[in-house]
């Protein structure tokens, strides 16, 4: 079976967002062979969710869901069609605290998972100046977080690609 496509989110499996279950989608009450692992904020508990109700929206709908926080798209001034596709139409991504999607180029960027080490590493010039800035972070501390940064750890770092100019941003969040 294929999975549906995400525009925000193009490899949910690669991620972790989504995975493998024989369990039962709480909104269409099929078994599809996959579930959607991450956060749902929804007026009542909701246990497991299939990929598929997350991309046509019927979970959204059904149980007034939300998988990623609108407010900082919203806060970036996007399009309301684009905040609803990323934060009820698309499998949203776990954090240590609020999940932050970022944006560039007017719109929404890809989430691609937790940042390697290696390419944190590399981050230089104004790709670094800029993460440091959004971060609130002295280059000082930077470089004691990535001595001893793992991929899925604390902090987390987050990768997201800008969908028109190709650009890679990172997210970082603390326990």
């Amino acid at each position: 079976m294929t999975l549906p496509k995400f525009t925000y989110h193009p490899d949910p499996l690669a991620t972790g967002a989504v995975v493998k279950s024989m369990k039962v989608c709480d909104c269409c009450g099929e078994a599809r062979g996959y579930l959607y692992s991450g956060s749902i904020y929804a007026q009542r508990d909701i246990e497991w969710l299939c990929p598929w109700c997350i991309a046509d929206g019927s979970a959204a709908k059904a149980f007034k869901a939300y998988y990623s926080d609108d407010f900082p798209l919203d806060g970036a001034g996007l399009n309301r069609d684009v905040i609803a596709e990323v934060c009820q139409r698309t499998p949203g991504y776990q954090s240590w605290q609020q999940e932050v999607w970022l944006d560039h180029c007017g719109d929404a960027c890809e989430f691609h998972g937790f940042a390697e080490r290696e390419e944190l590493e590399a981050l230089s010039g104004q790709a670094l100046q800029a993460f440091l800035s959004r971060h609130l972070l002295k280059a000082e501390i930077w470089q004691d977080i990535l001595r001893t940064y793992e991929k899925g750890g604390n902090p987390a770092v987050y990768k997201f690609k800008c969908r028109h100019c190709g650009e890679i941003l990172y997210g970082m969040d603390f326990l």
